[in-house]
């Protein structure tokens, strides 16, 4: 069974729970699966680096949105909260219709499962919660530090900001955790040299030089120039009920077996 066929196995019991304990068991233990596919990926690369058909970093542009979408800023941060967590380099076109990915193959494949199923999953839940009205009446702190009520504008806005930064924060704990458990791991790297020793060290260490290699492609073959401004609008973190049910949103997230990303995204509203 491969390690995505794993995840979505793993999370179809998240899907049929309401306890938001229990989902965030099951997407943490995704994430740690995928952490752990990409340790997995690099000591087999480690082990092979004397063959052809060893995996080598590649770039990859992926369309968030069409242009002028208020949604594409979100959308961009949410990738690149899962991208991070995944060993990924990222480039974020100026008006954030798309980013390129610079990574393992296997690893942007992750990626773009994970990213395309919490996309989804966050965009059909701000727009139930919307729907229900409790942001009608409510407040928010702007960036100004003014004190203003919710359009529905704002309110998703608020809503989105809050599920990416606890998504982030999940995936990034379970990462952790894989990692720590990786660099307990002995790995053997057999010698080049027929007669020579083969060298100890551990699935950190392995992926930490996977991660260099990544790295390394990245300063080569990137072309940016700039920061990406990212999210510009009036809404602070501190968004009322809008921002508390973002990161319960968060909290129940799931995870699907991978899709491809279409041309016009996940379809996040404005």
């Amino acid at each position: 069974m491969s390690h995505l066929d794993r995840i979505a196995a793993l999370l179809v019991k998240a899907e049929r729970s309401d306890n938001v304990h229990e989902a965030e068991a099951y997407l943490a233990k995704a994430q740690a699966l995928a952490t752990q596919a990409s340790v997995d990926l690099a000591v087999a690369r480690a082990l092979t680096a004397r063959r052809e058909a060893r995996e080598q970093p590649v770039s990859v542009t992926i369309t968030i949105g069409e242009r002028g979408k208020r949604a594409n800023t979100h959308l961009v941060s949410l990738f690149v909260v899962v991208g991070q967590c995944n060993s990924l380099q990222i480039d974020i076109a100026h008006n954030s219709t798309y980013v390129i990915a610079y990574g393992m193959p296997s690893d942007i494949e992750l990626v773009e499962a994970l990213f395309g199923s919490l996309a989804t999953q966050m965009t059909a839940s701000a727009t139930s919660w919307l729907a229900i009205g409790e942001w009608r009446g409510d407040t928010y702190i702007s960036r100004d530090g003014w004190r203003k009520e919710h359009t529905a504008q704002t309110a998703r806005a608020a809503f989105y900001r809050a599920f990416i930064d606890r998504i982030g924060d999940r995936l990034q704990e379970a990462r952790e955790e894989v990692l720590a458990e990786a660099e307990r791991q002995r790995v053997e790297i057999p010698a080049e040299v027929s007669g020579s020793k083969a060298v100890a060290t551990t699935g950190a260490l392995v992926l930490r030089g996977k991660e260099a290699e990544v790295r390394a492609f990245y300063r080569q073959s990137s072309s940016a120039r700039g920061r990406w401004s990212g999210y510009s609008g009036g809404v602070s973190r501190r968004g009322g009920s809008a921002s508390r049910a973002g990161r319960d949103a968060a909290a129940r997230a799931r995870l699907t077996s991978a899709k491809g990303i279409s041309g016009k995204g996940p379809g996040l509203s404005a």
